[in-house]
């Protein structure tokens, strides 16, 4: 504003009993009122953006910055750099529909009887299960929604299926916007996750709202959608490697133009981004030639030979209950709030953990009716020591006993952990195995002969937490393609 234009401004506006006092007087009151002014009525402190970065099937040692002998990821291992490696990060399933619903729900998918993927209607219905996850449960997106976020879905859904026409779009759940594959209607090209993402947040920005987004990436899961530039990146690899490799590589150049984005708008210091996995790596279990097949949701790419994912040393793949299936990478990024270059191994998180988390980082208050098998991770995020949670942790699958012995580690139906504890069950109870965690992370040393004080109280509890689970699906969530029984 002129020196004109404001002293004509504090003359006029000014009362007479004041106007007497003369123009530098006045000048001086009316640029103290001002800066008092300023003083007075702080900005409200903006709600922070939350970007979940969502893989399918990546493996805890499928990092650069976890030790990969050839996979590079340099805007994964920048993203760990600039925040915090959390080590004890486990999901609630060894498969990918369970698991994205603990995610949504901030509950264990057993409570709405999702225990495998969804699939054709014919085997959800022969597994016992719905055909998509009801639009009545508890959502993330829904409750920071109703809190005033702007929210997004960008990638694979699958908590129904693009084989089930009628199954609730991703709007139903809360979502302002999405583009999506494995749910019903147009299936987004895999490949365009990121530049909706980029998108949405520039809108955001321009409105001066916060944002939730879900970049839920196809890889690696299979088909292997793998593209020219990026297998030559790898020279020198095996060809069933190099496609692997470059699958991987490409995902994280996406994640890197989501993250460089962020900085462009100067948007890094007040978003909390995470990165993790649905559940641990798929592998074949046997020799298995390269082969190519075509996938109803996104195409034609190589099959599971080309699955090549690395879990660090822990027992078991994908579709396993043991840390090779659960344990996954988890990297949490937040300038100010959570500490750049560090390593905890000791906290203990859950994905059920993930929406009361979200929730108290946006000031959002849950329901009182809401009931959750998570706990708000906030304080840990910030450097809270151990124990991070106090309450158990429950898993359900349909495994085979015994183990076929190409799949030694896929026994285990029901597993309950307990800070350091982890008992897996068959599924008729006839056999367990416990583990110690904090001193054992890799499940080599069974101590279930040695201390059955502990087995003891570790099954009562898993049977507690059998006896809230319901016997039949929701009968809302059934196709109308479903048999009538």
């Amino acid at each position: 504003m002129k020196t004109s234009h404001l002293k004509h401004q504090i003359e006029n506006d000014t009362p007479g009993c004041f106007r007497a006092m003369g123009w530098s007087s006045l000048l001086a009151v009316g640029l103290f009122a001002m800066t008092v002014a300023g003083f007075a009525a702080p900005a409200t402190p903006a709600k922070p953006n939350i970007l979940f970065i969502l893989a399918d099937d990546w493996g805890w040692g499928d990092l650069g910055c976890h030790g990969h002998p050839y996979v590079k990821t340099p805007h994964l291992d920048r993203l760990a750099a600039q925040g915090t490696d959390f080590q004890r990060f486990s999901v609630a399933s060894g498969v990918c529909s369970p698991s994205r619903t603990a995610i949504m729900t901030g509950q264990f998918p057993a409570r709405y009887r999702i225990d495998g993927h969804f699939a054709w209607v014919e085997q959800n219905q022969k597994r016992n299960m719905p055909d998509w996850l009801s639009t009545n449960a508890p959502s993330l997106p829904r409750f920071l929604q109703q809190a005033g976020y702007a929210t997004a879905h960008y990638g694979k859904w699958h908590l129904a299926n693009d084989m089930i026409p009628d199954s609730p779009l991703p709007r139903a759940y809360g979502y302002d916007d999405y583009a999506a594959f494995n749910c019903a209607g147009e299936q987004m090209p895999v490949h365009e996750d990121a530049k909706h993402a980029i998108a949405f947040i520039e809108k955001c920005h321009a409105q001066g709202k916060p944002f939730f987004i879900n970049l839920w990436i196809h890889e690696p899961h299979t088909p292997f959608h793998v593209v020219p530039k990026y297998r030559q990146r790898f020279p020198g690899l095996p060809e069933a490697d190099n496609i692997y490799a470059a699958v991987l590589s490409h995902a994280d150049d996406r994640i890197g133009e989501v993250l460089d984005t962020l900085d462009r708008l100067k948007l890094a210091d007040n978003t909390l981004v995470i990165f993790t996995s649905d559940n641990g790596p798929a592998r074949a279990a046997k020799p298995t030639p390269l082969e190519l097949s075509y996938d109803t949701a996104t195409g034609a790419g190589y099959e599971i030979g080309a699955s090549k994912g690395i879990t660090g040393g822990r027992k078991g793949y994908k579709a396993a209950l043991f840390e090779g299936g659960i344990g996954v990478p988890f990297l949490a990024r937040w300038p100010g709030k959570i500490a750049a270059g560090k390593v905890d191994n000791q906290s203990l998180i859950s994905a059920v953990d993930l929406l009361p988390t979200f929730c108290e980082a946006a000031g959002v208050k849950l329901p009182a009716s809401y009931q959750p098998d998570g706990v708000s991770q906030l304080a840990t995020f910030g450097g809270r020591v151990y124990p991070s949670r106090t309450k158990p942790l429950f898993w359900k699958f349909d495994s085979h006993w015994p183990p076929p012995a190409n799949a030694p580690y896929h026994w285990a139906s029901y597993v309950v952990e307990d800070q350091a504890w982890k008992l897996l069950v068959n599924k008729d109870g006839s056999h367990c195995e416990l583990y110690d965690l904090e001193a054992d992370p890799l499940e080599v040393n069974d101590l279930s002969k040695s201390k059955p004080e502990v087995v003891g109280q570790l099954s009562a509890k898993l049977k507690d937490w059998q006896a809230t689970l319901p016997a039949t699906p929701d009968t809302n969530c059934y196709s109308s393609l479903r048999a009538k029984p």
